[in-house]
């Protein structure tokens, strides 16, 4: 394999990002020139295990042939019509969906943060029209240390200053608590004019942190006690990263709404939906929310493709049983090195925590040394290495980058 059709070096390329592309991310110097299943190359060629995924939307692995032969096959019939008509792959996939999650209606949208926005949306309007709350009084329960997007309304309930720090005003309507804190949940729902609960099934952007067995159950239970909408944003945990077709399913929680988003598409398309029931969704008229974009043919299709993979090749299944051996494994470097301190998960959504302060670069170095070994890794919060690989792993692909994984942190000097 040899460089792009440009003829440009990967450090040629990086150069371009740098002078001509905003400096709102901060990659590892890797230049991604081809996918395929669990692997990605640079441009001079050099083969990689993807341990990120696209942040869990690439679960069906990369350029999976069924969802790019369903792309190409409709992109050459129709691409968008707008909602401003009616097309022929809507309906077929609306039906799927909500039969495929167990909802009577879905609003489709693009992106993550998009679908976020519009469960707000809806949230409130239910709010007024249906639990009767005053106009524009109604609040919005979201947790501490939360990952739902960079919109301007949702950094507002951000912790993290980086995210919110010189863009405000802000909205209001947002009430903040600790993640995992049921007590603090039922203070929370004790206040006036409480329409909802935000949360993160797993914190993922926050370092992969799951919550006490029960939490989820016990929220949900509080919140119906309240005709609170709980509201399970699932954008990076769903689609059987976790080991089950939802993370709420470890629980048997069934959210009132759910957001979905990245892997929906299995990183073909930017898809998301907002799903809920009848008694909800119905505040939704003509003309109180839309997207150019959103319920596009291509979409749909894509969406509908990416969705029987995860069933037929039974992705959650595979994601339980690669991630016990995953952290099993990973568990027992920990107890070798003094380079970690704990490993944490479910199915292939997992972390390890660096025996570092956040403000320090071992991880990030540890990231250098385990691209220059093939594997691609990502820190978040400083000392926190997420990793995610493409759930059509096998069980000797796992073990190869275990392997990857011991070798650079028993090689590693700060």
């Amino acid at each position: 394999m040899s460089v792009t059709v440009t003829g440009l070096s990967s450090t040629a390329l990086m150069e371009l990002e740098n002078k001509y592309g905003a400096h709102n991310y901060h990659p590892l110097p890797v230049v991604l020139d081809k996918g395929e299943g669990v692997y990605v190359w640079d441009v001079e060629g050099k083969r990689y295990f993807d341990f990120l995924s696209a942040y869990s939307a690439v679960n069906q692995g990369h350029c999976h042939p069924k969802i790019i032969n369903t792309l190409v096959e409709q992109a050459q019939k129709l691409t968008l019509t707008s909602r401003a008509f009616y097309n022929s792959t809507l309906g077929e996939y609306e039906k799927f969906v909500t039969g495929y999650f167990g909802f009577d209606k879905v609003l489709p949208m693009n992106t993550g943060a998009e679908a976020v926005e519009t469960a707000i949306k809806i949230c409130r309007k239910w709010a007024y029209e249906k639990k009767g709350l005053p106009t524009d009084s109604a609040q919005i329960i979201v947790c501490e240390q939360n990952f739902h997007g960079r919109t301007t309304t949702i950094v507002s309930f951000s912790s993290d200053s980086g995210a919110s720090k010189n863009f405000g005003p802000f909205p209001s309507g947002f009430i903040r608590i600790p993640y995992n804190d049921l007590e603090e949940l039922a203070k929370a729902l004790e206040k006036p004019n409480v329409a909802g609960f935000l949360v993160e099934p797993i914190q993922g952007e926050a370092g992969v942190f799951v919550p006490d067995e029960g939490y989820l159950a016990k929220a949900k239970e509080l919140c119906k006690k309240k005709n609170v909408l709980f509201i399970a944003d699932e954008v990076q945990t769903g689609i059987a990263r976790t080991g089950k077709l939802l993370a709420c399913d470890h629980e048997n929680v069934k959210p009132d709404m759910l957001i979905l988003g990245k892997a929906i598409s299995g990183g073909v398309l930017p898809v998301s939906a907002v799903l809920c029931n009848d008694d909800i969704m119905n505040v939704i008229t003509p003309g109180t929310h839309g997207s150019t974009f959103g319920g596009n043919p291509l979409a749909n299709k894509v969406a509908m493709a990416a969705l029987e993979v995860v069933s037929d090749e039974q992705l959650a299944e595979n994601a339980e049983c690669l991630g016990k051996i995953f952290r099993a494994e990973i568990q027992k470097l920990v107890d070798e090195s003094d380079l970690l301190v704990l490993v944490r998960g479910k199915g292939l959504l997992n972390a390890i925590v660096v025996n570092d302060t956040e403000d320090s670069s071992t991880a990030w170095d540890i990231c250098m040394q385990l691209k220059e070994n093939g594997l691609l890794a990502k820190p978040t919060h400083g000392n926190i290495i997420r990793f995610a690989p493409p759930l059509v792993m096998n069980e000797e692909q796992l073990h190869e980058c275990i392997a990857i994984i011991r070798k650079t942190v028993l090689a590693f000097k700060k």
